[in-house]
């Protein structure tokens, strides 16, 4: 039984958030949401990333801290201000945090990232020790990270997101009700790579990083990433329906502009660093996983 912990937590109300949050309260842990708005309890603490201030008196003594905040990248079209707004609520809400981290000196400080951190990898497997790609998320990753490492004299987590399965949001939320109706299909040539992880093993995987002598980069993916063929294919059997609606590339790239390169691009990231650690994962193969999240 892991000992009580005090854990601060940004990005509480999103999708990954929100069920961390309730799996911490669920094993016993006390949370502390950081929200931008006046605290309505004292479950809530203040901080403004745009200024870079914080409530440090009100998170004197926490155990940890988990930052996951940052605007989506899927929410709206990359026109030049959204991709701004990207990069700057990342850069400036992890260099606040981090430096309430150096001031505060928690047991640990698990930032988010991204396997964008990758680019574009074809069929060539890549570990959190390869380099990263030239891309634009690609580049928000490698400054996202950098201002995590301004936390000092703390281990620091920094935890690579592949793609994250729910039918309640994300990438899976949006297609599901496309390949209910039997009108599923491929995206662009589906031989592009997608490392996936349920929300199940997210996190569970965060979990183990709170405590597990892990630190720098961990890939937060299922160890067996499938082609987009194969994950379109295996939901629809999952659901009964066929897949014979294919999504032509430059469609999405028409439908949702700049995202589309994160669709259609190929990232095949293994989780050396989780593996190496003994994680185990509840969900590592996506037939069993998307039969238990369709059922």
């Amino acid at each position: 039984m892991t000992t009580p912990m005090r854990i601060a937590v940004t990005g509480s109300t999103g999708l990954i958030g929100t069920a961390l949050v309730g799996q911490l309260k669920a094993e016993g842990h006390t949370v502390q949401r950081l929200v931008r708005r006046k605290p309505n309890s004292s479950e809530e603490v203040q901080w403004d990333p745009a200024a870079g201030t914080i409530d440090l008196a009100a998170l004197e003594g926490v155990d940890a801290i988990i930052h996951l905040a940052g605007a989506g990248v899927g929410d709206k079209r990359w026109n030049t201000k959204y991709r701004a707004t990207i990069l700057n609520s990342r850069l400036l809400g992890t260099t606040t945090i981090a430096n309430a981290v150096t001031t505060l000196k928690p047991k640990v400080f698990i930032s988010a990232s991204a396997i964008g951190f990758y680019g574009e990898t074809g069929n060539r497997a890549v570990v959190e020790t390869d380099r990263g790609g030239e891309e634009f998320l690609s580049a928000v990753c490698r400054e996202w990270e950098a201002a995590a490492d301004l936390a000092v004299g703390v281990r620091t987590v920094k935890i690579r997101t592949g793609l994250v399965l729910d039918p309640t949001g994300g990438a899976l939320g949006r297609i599901l009700p496309i390949f209910r109706l039997g009108l599923g299909g491929k995206l662009g040539s589906g031989k592009q790579w997608w490392s996936w992880i349920t929300l199940h093993d997210e996190i569970k995987a965060i979990m183990h990083c709170l405590t597990a002598d892990i630190s720098g980069p961990v890939n937060l993916t299922s160890p067996n990433p499938v082609t987009n063929q194969e994950f379109t294919g295996t939901l629809a059997r999952a659901l009964h329906r066929p897949a014979l609606f294919p999504v032509p590339g430059f469609a999405l790239k028409i439908l949702i502009g700049g995202f589309s390169s994160e669709i259609l691009g190929s990232a095949k990231v293994l989780p050396k660093a989780l593996q190496d650690s003994g994680f185990v994962w509840d969900y590592p193969h996506l037939t069993t996983a998307l039969e238990a999240l369709t059922e």
